[in-house]
């Protein structure tokens, strides 16, 4: 980032202290069998809220691996289908919640710089924003 002599510096969070911390998910593992090339995070109220499947559910079929991966899929079918050079897309995808009822969020894809510059991708839910 320059430096700008007009602006002071109160405090800085990175990227990278965010996932150390918790408050984002590494997931670019996955992101990657998938298809995505960048690296991936997925915000914890997300990934606890949604892709962690809710007690009850394990013998549904649910997995937070299938979850996840399923997220990915979603997600990276609308970035395909999104208009370029857009930074952000919105999906709308429904999550098994307990058997026989569905939760429909909307999930905010954006694609930034990280603390490099590099291009990262985070996903997130509209409050996380």
């Amino acid at each position: 980032m320059p430096a700008d002599n007009d602006w002071n510096l109160i405090y800085s969070y990175t990227r990278a202290q965010a996932i150390a911390d918790g408050v984002l998910i590494d997931v670019t593992d996955a992101a990657r069998t998938v298809g995505f090339k960048v690296h991936t995070a997925v915000s914890e109220h997300l990934y606890h809220g949604y892709v962690e499947p809710p007690d009850g559910l394990t013998g549904e079929g649910q997995s937070t691996t299938g979850r996840l991966h399923d997220l990915l899929f979603l997600v990276l079918c609308s970035a395909r289908k999104s208009h370029a050079g857009a930074d952000r897309a919105t999906v709308r995808i429904a999550f098994l919640m307990e058997p026989g009822r569905t939760e429909t969020v909307d999930v905010i894809a954006h694609i930034g710089p990280g603390d490099q510059g590099e291009p990262v991708l985070t996903l997130m839910l509209p409050e996380d924003d």
